[in-house]
This record gives structure tokens, sequence and C-alpha cells, in this order.
């Protein structure tokens, strides 16, 4: 079978999602053996680490298993059980969730605090242009999740801490997928419009310098996602 090349330098995410369209899309079935780690590498055009690390990812979710001595088989697969992005896959589950929440919980619920009593004039703008871009981007999920990402970074270096910047720049890649699914369950302009007015809230607090409000306004959105996430997990 054909692999779609895959050229962006983002790492082993993208090579399993692709593995995964194969398996919904049944060009990959059950019982079939994947091609070497060496010829995967070059129909994808990465590196064999890469590959490795994909296969290795897929292994530990339970869709392929490695059989000594013959190679790498595809295990039964359900598609309605891998919907997500896999590193979301990875962290989708309840535990999982819940300590992602609790640490944006304690990182940006006291950044948005911090921000609202140190941030510059010059700060104020990178949150403004993120929410112009939240307002242009209503209907077009990625770049609502890239716009949704900006603000929380913008609002984590107005408070000019650099331990806590470094800190949430390690999760990032996490929140922006999670920030995805998010989405994808608020995908109507009731539900979009909701998560404008919750940054909007954060924002007008941040600029009066009201750390109090800042603050509760951070807290209520986080646990508006959490709720979102939580409903969706236990349906």
């Amino acid at each position: 079978m054909e692999y779609k090349p895959i050229r962006s330098k983002k790492i082993y995410e993208q090579v399993a999602d692709s593995l995964l369209d194969s398996l919904k899309n049944n060009e990959l079935k059950p019982g079939d053996k994947l091609d070497s780690v060496e010829q995967l590498a070059k129909s994808f055009n990465v590196g064999r680490s890469a590959i490795r690390e994909a296969l290795s990812a897929l292994r530990a979710m339970g869709i392929l298993e490695m059989r000594q001595g013959e190679g790498t088989y595809v295990k039964a697969f359900e598609a309605n059980r891998f919907s997500l992005p896999i590193s979301v896959a990875f962290l989708m589950s309840r535990k999982d969730v819940v300590e992602l929440l609790e640490v944006r919980q304690i990182l940006e619920v006291g950044a948005a605090e911090a921000a609202a009593l140190r941030h510059t004039k010059e700060d104020l703008k990178p949150l403004e242009n993120a929410l112009l871009a939240m307002e242009e981007a209503k209907g077009n999920g990625e770049l609502g999740e890239q716009a949704d990402l900006a603000f929380h970074v913008a609002l984590v270096k107005a408070t000019h801490n650099q331990m806590l910047i470094h800190l949430m720049q390690s999760v990032a890649d996490i929140m922006v997928q999670a920030m995805r699914e998010t989405r994808k369950l608020l995908h109507t302009e009731e539900g979009t419009e909701r998560l404008l007015e919750e940054h909007r809230q954060i924002f007008a607090a941040i600029s009066a310098r009201d750390e109090k409000k800042a603050r509760q306004a951070m807290h209520n959105h986080l646990s508006k996602v959490e709720q979102s996430l939580m409903d969706y997990l236990e349906s």
C-alpha cells in the first residue's frame, strides 16, 4: 500500500495519525503485517526513529503487536475508540484529563492574577490580537485553537515570570490538542461565542488590573472547559 509522505518536522504523532487513518479507511486491516521500519521511513519520508516512536505508541494503545522474528501486525481495531489525534488518545483517559486541567488551574488561575498586577501596556497587544483572531476564526477550528493557545501563552508572558513561562511552554503541545477537542465539542455558534466571551472577560479583568476578577474569570473558564470534556468522556 502507499503512504502519504510526511514532510513536516513535527514528530511521530503525524505518522501514527496517518496509520490510524489507514485503519479507519480499511486500507490496513486486522492481521495485516506492516512494512519494515526502513520501508515505512522511506514511504513517510521521515527518520526511522520517528517510525519507531509511532509504532511504539500504537502498540501501547493496543492497536499493533510485535511478533518476535516476524514483524509488526495490526490487531483488532475499533475506529470509534480512536477518533482523536494520537497525542490526545493518550491524554484522554479520565485520570489524565483531570490531571491536565488541574495543572492548568494551578498555572493559569495564578497567572491571570499575576498578569493583572504586572502587565505592561505592550503586553496587552498580543492578548488583543489573539481575541481578534478568535473572532475571525469562527467556524474554523484550527485557527480558533491557535488563537486560543496564543491568548493563554500571551497571558502567561504578561506575568514576566520566566519560570512560569517555561512551565507553560512545556505543556503547550498537550494544551493545544485539548483545546482542539474542546472546540470540536463546542462547535456551534453558541459554543464558540461562549468561549470567546470567557476570554473577553479574562482580558477585561487583566487590562483593568483587577486581579481578583482576573483570577475568577480564568477559574470559571477552565471549570467550564473541564465540564465539557468530562461530559464527553462519560457519555
